[in-house]
C-alpha cells in the first residue's frame, strides 16, 4: 500500500463515521503531494496518519482545515519531523476495557494481568470502571464506558485483579503532564468524551499505578510473566498493538506467548493476526478480531465502542 492509499484508507475505514475532521484531513493530504513527499522521508513505522495528526496538534498546529494543516506541516517540518522520530501511537483507549471485559470476567479469577503495548497502562483497571452495555449498567463511579454488545449476554460481575503489569517500548506516567499531554494529542478532535474518559481513567491509574515495564514483547516477556503471583490466572493481551510490530517479530511473539502459562487475549485486525474462517465484519469500518487463546470470539470497534459476538 502506498503512503497516499493508507491515508485514503485511514478516512475510509477508520475516520468515516467517527471522526469527520479527520476523514477530511486523511483524504486531503492522501492527494497533498507535498505533504506525501515529506512523510516518505520517515521511516515507514513512523508515517502512520494518527501519529502525524497527533504530533501537529501536540505542537499547537490545525487540524480542522486542510490547508492550514498543510501550511503549519511544511513551515514547521524540521520540528515536526524531530517529534515523529521520537514518539509512538499509544493511544491508551480505556474504552476497550468494555470489549475485554467479557472474557475476563469468565475466566478462573482472580486475575494477574499483563498487557504487552500497555502505554500508560489505563486498560489494567477493568476492575476499576463502570460499563454500560445497552441499558445493563455494571460497576460504579467514573469512567463510565459504553459499548453496544449484539450477540451475547453482558458480563454480570467485574473480574477480581491481584497484579498488573504493563511491557511496552517507551511506558507512559500518567502522573507526568508531558506524556499525559501525549496521550491527549492522540485523542481525535470531536471525541470529548473520550478526553473525559482519559481524564478519569489517570485519576484511577495515579491512586495505585501500575508496573510497567521498558522492554520489548518478546525479548522481554517471560521475564515479567514470571513475577505474577501464584494462585492468579495470568492473562497476557494486547489490543491494536502489533500492526507496529514487524511481521517476523509477531510471529516469535505468537508462539512465545502460546506457550507461557495461563491465557492470551487478542484484539488485533484480521491482517495483522489472521484466523481462519472468519465471519463477515458488521459493515465497513476497520474492526479488530477479539481472540481468547488463539480462538476468534468476536469483531470489535477500535476504540471499544461496538461489539459483535459469534464465539
Amino acid at each position: 500500500m502506498t503512503i497516499a492509499e493508507s491515508y485514503a484508507e485511514f478516512g475510509t475505514r477508520e475516520a468515516r463515521g467517527v471522526s469527520p475532521t479527520y476523514e477530511r484531513l486523511s483524504l486531503a493530504v492522501s492527494r497533498d503531494d507535498e505533504l506525501l513527499a515529506l512523510v516518505e522521508t520517515l521511516p515507514p513505522a513512523k508515517r502512520q496518519p494518527n501519529l502525524l495528526f497527533g504530533v501537529v496538534r501536540l505542537l499547537g498546529g490545525p487540524v480542522d482545515d486542510a490547508a492550514a494543516f498543510h501550511d503549519f506541516t511544511v513551515a514547521n517540518w524540521p520540528a515536526i519531523e524531530a517529534e515523529l522520530r521520537v514518539r509512538a501511537v499509544q493511544t491508551n483507549e480505556p474504552g476497550r476495557c468494555a470489549v475485554l471485559l467479557p472474557v475476563l470476567a469468565a475466566l478462573p479469577q482472580p486475575l494477574a494481568l499483563l498487557e504487552v503495548g500497555a502505554s500508560a497502562g489505563l486498560c489494567l483497571y477493568p476492575d476499576r470502571y463502570a460499563y454500560r452495555y445497552g441499558d445493563h449498567l455494571l460497576g460504579t463511579g467514573e469512567p463510565v464506558l459504553d459499548c453496544a454488545l449484539t450477540g451475547t449476554a453482558p458480563p454480570d460481575q467485574l473480574p477480581e485483579v491481584v497484579w498488573r503489569a504493563g511491557l511496552d517500548l517507551n511506558p507512559l506516567r500518567v502522573t507526568d503532564p508531558a506524556d499525559v499531554a501525549w496521550l491527549d494529542a492522540l485523542i481525535w478532535p470531536e471525541h470529548s468524551h473520550r478526553r473525559a474518559r482519559l481524564r478519569a481513567a489517570a485519576a484511577v491509574a495515579a491512586t495505585d499505578p501500575p508496573l510497567l515495564a521498558r522492554g520489548d514483547l518478546v525479548d522481554d516477556l517471560p521475564a515479567l510473566a514470571a513475577q505474577a503471583p501464584p494462585g492468579a490466572t495470568l492473562v497476557v493481551f494486547h489490543t491494536s498493538v502489533l500492526y507496529q510490530v514487524p511481521a517476523p517479530r509477531r510471529a516469535a511473539f505468537t508462539e512465545l506467548v502460546r506457550g507461557l502459562p495461563g491465557h492470551w487475549i487478542a484484539n488485533e485486525t484480521p491482517g495483522v493476526l489472521p484466523h481462519d474462517a472468519l465471519p463477515e465484519p458488521p459493515g465497513e469500518a476497520l474492526h479488530n478480531v477479539l481472540s481468547l487463546d488463539g480462538v476468534p470470539l468476536a469483531w470489535t470497534r477500535t476504540h471499544g465502542q461496538a461489539m459483535t459476538w459469534w464465539g
